[in-house]
């Protein structure tokens, strides 16, 4: 499912107008993203929780000539699903 099918199926099942859902879907999301930045962790019981992981820096290689070079450390989102959103899946 991609944006445009969630937000046919949001509109339908709630009886709302497609821009309306649009506006549903892109709050949920910025949502999201502001408790991220603020506190590094979302979480919504029964569906998972996202979170803001650290990664350090470290040493690669370049996989065509095999030379060495440094990965600069980074924040990366996580996503946990609770289990809610593994039992469905595991139906």
């Amino acid at each position: 499912m991609n944006k445009g099918e969630l937000v046919d199926y949001l509109a339908e099942k709630n009886k709302i107008t497609k821009a309306e859902a649009v506006r549903s879907i892109e709050a949920v999301i910025e949502g999201i993203e502001h408790g991220l930045k603020k506190t590094k962790e979302v979480t919504l019981i029964g569906f998972g929780t996202f979170k803001v992981l650290s990664k350090p820096a470290r040493e690669g290689r370049n996989p065509k000539t095999g030379e060495k070079i440094k990965i600069a450390a980074r924040n990366a989102v996580s996503f946990k699903a609770g289990k809610g959103l593994k039992d469905l899946v595991a139906k």
